[in-house]
């Protein structure tokens, strides 16, 4: 059974692997699983074919046979519960690389994600100027405590998992704010992450199509 994923027609960050199918493209590329790419525009993904797929009506979705998955997290556990790659074979280490996914998107975006809101969504209130500052404050507050966490290892836990995967993906976020490049440990983990092979191909993929060239999945 082939594998579905869909994707923005044009991603609002115009490429840069910030949208959520980065993330599903990236685990799959790891797992060495072919797929295609479904693009949805924004207009579509409101329609009741995709909001049968994702009843919030966002990206990505998956699909594999009967199977119909949405949510990153959902998605990527599936995956790498499926293929080898991404969770490790021992079961303490197994639920560690788990806990560190959930720690990703629980106590980790979050945070970061406040920055976005508040920068383009609330940048305009007479009340941002002070907020700004508060919200970056405890961004720093979260990443020294991953940072010290982190320390000189290389991953999180290990070898390479999917608990990376998703805490890498979540740090890229950062990129452009600055706030990321005061943490020299966490900066040179997420340069970890861009630089595995697997990753490399799932960014390239999702930027062809936002420089309008035809994605090979």
């Amino acid at each position: 059974m082939s594998i579905i994923i869909t994707a923005f027609e044009r991603s609002p960050d115009g490429g840069k692997g910030l949208a959520r199918d980065t993330r599903v493209r990236w685990a799959l590329e790891e797992a060495e699983q072919p797929y295609e790419v479904r693009l949805v525009s924004f207009a579509a993904m409101k329609e009741p074919a995709h909001v049968a797929l994702h009843p919030f009506g966002q990206i990505p979705t998956y699909e594999e046979g009967d199977l119909v998955l949405f949510e990153t997290g959902g998605i990527v556990f599936h995956i790498a519960e499926r293929h080898a790659g991404l969770l490790p074979h021992d079961a303490h280490a197994r639920a560690r690389a788990i806990m560190w996914m959930f720690a990703a998107l629980n106590s980790v975006e979050p945070t970061i994600l406040e920055l976005v809101t508040a920068k383009f969504q609330e940048g305009d209130k007479p009340w941002s100027k002070e907020r700004m500052p508060l919200v970056a404050d405890r961004i720093r507050q979260r990443l020294g405590q991953l940072s010290t966490r982190l320390g000189d290892a290389e991953w999180l836990d290990g070898a390479f998992s999917a608990g990376d995967l998703m805490m890498v993906s979540v740090l890229l976020r950062l990129r452009l704010s600055g706030i990321l490049d005061e943490f020299p440990k966490l900066a040179a983990y997420v340069a970890r992450g861009e630089a595995r092979p697997a990753y490399k191909r799932a960014f390239a993929a999702q930027l062809a199509i936002n420089a309008g060239k035809p994605a090979n999945g």
